[in-house]
């Protein structure tokens, strides 16, 4: 939020209820599920704590980012596996669209715990975040901040090979300069010769943070380069609009 201009010495440089949150998390609330569930076994349901249930919420992640930064726009949670992280974003750009909110913070998280790590039978999970501002370019140009990234064309398909060619097509054919795969890589055939970039193989299994991280690096690569076009794919990648900027990205 300092790195989008949103935030002074003394808190929020803009009002708290044009700022909404995004948040995507598929194993957020495991440890407190867990841990319920083990006591129950144990215990029945007398042995639960009244303050165990508003972490066992999946919002819980959501809610104390907004409380956290006094943000009072709209607040939503997204927990729907690979895409969740794409989908956030695919969120955000509707809540500006559509006039409910200026801009958006938008939260990819996952933890690295034994449950988790049972979860993914042994794999090695992200222990960690990545967080987007996603604004309105009427907005990024009031405010007068720098746009460090466009959103481009979103679609959202169930095959991957499909996915990009009507991105290529939106594109006018032009090739990307980079693509951030999904997990496990994609098939040889597509966009040959355009690097490809497989966070996983260095994050770990990134699960709903995996969409928001691709795009933060999205974000890191324009800083590094003048122009281009970066496609992001996390699973079933998501839908969105032209015209929103990336004003602000950290991890």
């Amino acid at each position: 939020m300092r790195d989008a201009g949103l935030t002074a010495e003394r808190g929020l440089a803009v009002d708290s209820d044009t700022v909404g949150v995004v948040a995507s998390s598929n194993f957020g609330n495991v440890d407190t599920v867990v841990s319920v569930l083990d006591t129950i076994h144990a215990e029945t349901v007398a042995g639960t704590s009244p303050m165990d249930l508003p972490n066992a919420s999946s919002n819980v992640i959501a809610s104390s980012v907004a409380i956290r930064f006094g943000l009072r726009g709209p607040n939503l949670m997204v927990c729907n596996g690979a895409t969740g992280g794409l989908d956030a974003v695919r969120w955000a750009v509707t809540m500006i669209a559509t006039g409910r909110v200026e801009r958006v913070l938008v939260v990819g998280t996952e933890p690295a715990t034994e449950p988790v790590r049972r979860i993914l039978h042994g794999g090695r999970p992200l222990d960690g975040a990545a967080a987007l501002v996603v604004e309105s370019s009427q907005s990024v140009a009031e405010r007068g901040v720098p746009a460090q990234a466009w959103l481009g064309h979103f679609v959202r398909t169930a095959s991957l090979v499909e996915c990009v060619l009507q991105l290529a097509e939106a594109d006018r054919g032009t090739q990307p300069s980079s693509w951030q795969v999904p997990p496990g890589g994609a098939p040889g055939d597509l966009l040959p010769g355009v690097p490809r970039i497989d966070l996983t193989s260095s994050w770990g299994q990134c699960s709903g943070a995996l969409g928001v991280l691709q795009c933060a690096a999205a974000v890191g690569w324009f800083s590094d380069h003048d122009t281009g076009t970066v496609y992001a794919t996390a699973g079933t990648p998501a839908e969105s609009t032209a015209g929103l900027a990336l004003t602000g990205g950290a991890t």
